[in-house]
């Protein structure tokens, strides 16, 4: 099941929204770590942590 997440950094703490099925790598806004990797599905979660989802 697909849905949106709040992502926190874990380089610089910025959170940040993304679909949890992202087509394209997702960096993060403050730093530009990349925090997910797509994966043909589910995306990858690679440099952050869920905080929240939505559904």
């Amino acid at each position: 099941m697909s849905r949106f997440m709040k992502l926190k950094c874990n380089e610089c703490g910025n959170e940040q929204v993304s679909f949890s099925h992202a087509t394209k790598e997702v960096v993060c806004l403050g730093c530009g770590a990349l925090l997910l990797e797509p994966m043909g599905g589910k995306a990858n979660l690679l440099n952050g942590e869920i905080v929240e989802e939505y559904d």
